[in-house]
């Protein structure tokens, strides 16, 4: 019957998307019990965030890379490069902490727009490309800094990372201000679903029933309000979380509902399609690296700040870790197929796990096994689909 294959095709398609959040609860809960509670107490939940923010935006660059048939290995190393550019001139120079972070932003650009040259226009792969941007904005690194570490940066430029909005609106022994903010988000994501809803069903699009709808807005509220409410009992609301959410809000819209992100997709799904439908796929991959660079200035930004310093070896394997967010939140390794939430929630997914091992006392040796293992099976089950994909047509 039509109805029931639709009906079977909808109920798949939702829980192969949802997937990664039933993992990403599960690992949460596993840890939480494992820790005795300690991974989910206010002062930890807040220091998960700040740790792990800059991981975080380069998994959302990363994966629009990957979507589009890609890969950057030099993000760890332009994290460093930009770092270091702001410590020289806010703490050897002495110049205002903001001139340091747009500094560091103009080195993003220019770096996206070396590697995105040798991609786009010159047409060398790109792992390529960036293996040798690794190489080089390292070495850069080292001449920047001479070799030896900078700190400390000004207070203003610390907040960046290390500062919090709490106390507005008050509270007793929490920061109202933080739930407020949580409870607007839930709002606004509660609207936005509905109105995608409603689209679909006037376009006769399959959608979920009524009642699983609700339910599913309800499970979220309640981890978005429960998380707030760790935060508003520690030191409130991180600024760089709200850094953090307008990227991904920022980025969502782009991917999901501009030309420029169709056409990312459409690269990544079929190039040669893609070249004969009118896409300017140099345009595209050009765009992309520079996006890319941009974004790991922000990271630099970001975990300069909340390092209080630049350091020749900073960002090391940070590449590794975004790449790996990127595919156990559900991107394709052969392109095509990926989400900037799914991303985040990939990170986070890591750095639970990061966090809950270290507070176990468990060993760095150990520690990195458990990624490896988890990034492995991620891909295997993204073959698996696909094979099972190819197999019912």
């Amino acid at each position: 019957m039509p109805g029931t294959s639709n009906l079977v095709e909808l109920l798949t398609r939702n829980l192969r998307q949802s997937g990664i959040y039933i993992a990403f609860v599960f690992i949460v809960a596993l840890f939480t019990v494992l820790t005795g509670g300690t991974l989910l107490a206010p002062n930890n939940v807040t220091n998960l965030i700040l740790q792990y923010s800059y991981i975080l935006i380069l998994a959302i660059g990363m994966v629009m890379i990957i979507v589009a048939g890609h890969i950057d290995l030099s993000v760890g190393s332009v994290v460093a490069l930009t770092g270091a550019v702001s410590a020289v001139l806010t703490i050897q120079q002495g110049l205002p902490w903001w001139v340091g972070v747009l500094a560091a932003l103009g080195t993003g650009v220019l770096v996206g727009i070396w590697q995105g040259f040798w991609v786009a226009v010159v047409g060398i792969p790109a792992f390529i490309v960036t293996l040798a941007g690794m190489l080089i904005f390292r070495g850069l690194t080292l001449q920047v800094l001479g070799n030896v570490s900078l700190s400390p940066f000004p207070s203003e430029y610390q907040q960046i990372a290390g500062g919090f909005l709490n106390g507005l609106i008050g509270g007793q022994g929490y920061d109202a201000f933080t739930l407020l903010i949580a409870a607007i988000a839930v709002i606004g994501y509660a609207v936005s679903s509905w109105r995608t809803r409603m689209r679909k069903l006037e376009f006769d699009q399959p959608v979920e029933s009524l009642v699983l709808f609700a339910l599913k807005i309800l499970a979220i509220a309640a981890v978005v309000m429960a998380f707030a409410w760790q935060l508003a009992h520690s030191r409130g609301l991180p600024i760089v979380l709200i850094l953090l959410a307008a990227l991904v809000l920022i980025y969502g819209a782009v991917t999901k509902r501009s030309v420029f992100g169709r056409h990312i997709y459409a690269m990544g799904g079929n190039l040669s399609a893609a070249q004969l439908s009118g896409v300017n796929t140099r345009r595209v991959n050009f765009l992309l690296f520079v996006n890319m660079g941009v974004l790991a200035s922000i990271a630099g930004i970001v975990y300069a700040s909340r390092s209080n310093s630049a350091q020749p070896a900073a960002g090391e394997m940070f590449e590794l870790d975004a790449i790996a967010a990127a595919f156990i939140g559900g991107a394709a390794v052969t392109g095509g197929v990926g989400t900037v939430m799914g991303a985040i929630v990939g990170g986070l997914i890591m750095a639970v796990m990061s966090n809950g091992m270290q507070i176990m006392g468990i060993e760095q040796s150990t520690q990195s096994v458990v990624r490896g293992v988890v990034l492995v099976l991620a891909v295997a089950f993204d073959v698996y689909n696909k094979r099972r994909a190819q197999g019912s047509r």
